[in-house]
């Protein structure tokens, strides 16, 4: 089971945990849960006004064996106008626009797209239980 806590934060809410979402998908070949702007396609939707997320911005899929990856899914734009870090344990660093990363099997993290105008930022915690 893959489980998924998101959190928007803008600028003088930095800290809040207002306004958190979660969802959940078990662990078997084919699994899907998606965070972006589009209610009808995501799980975990950000307010629509938030521009700097992709319709579909972070896709977190289910492959052989029970395995999880999450995707930065490349929008419409050549550019992004975001910026997304992905921590596990003591170990961060970026992933890149369309880039893919596997997660660890029994563990947890932070996946933090921050926006690159303004002070917003997304917080997508994860917990994969085994």
């Amino acid at each position: 089971m893959l489980e998924l806590t998101m959190a928007a934060v803008a600028g003088t809410d930095a800290g809040s945990t207002a306004g958190m979402l979660m969802a959940e998908a078990p662990s078997e070949p084919g699994a899907v849960l998606r965070v972006g702007r589009d209610r009808a396609a995501c799980r975990l939707a950000t307010p629509e006004d938030w521009l700097f997320v992709s319709r579909v911005h972070l896709e977190f899929r289910c492959g052989a064996e029970g395995a999880w990856r999450v995707t930065w899914l490349r929008g419409s734009q050549p550019d992004p106008s975001a910026e997304v870090r992905l921590t596990v344990g003591a170990q961060g660093g970026p992933l890149g626009y369309g880039a893919t990363a596997e997660l660890p099997r029994g563990g947890s993290g932070e996946i933090v797209v921050r926006d690159r105008t303004s002070p917003r930022s997304l917080s997508v915690g994860f917990y994969h239980e085994v």
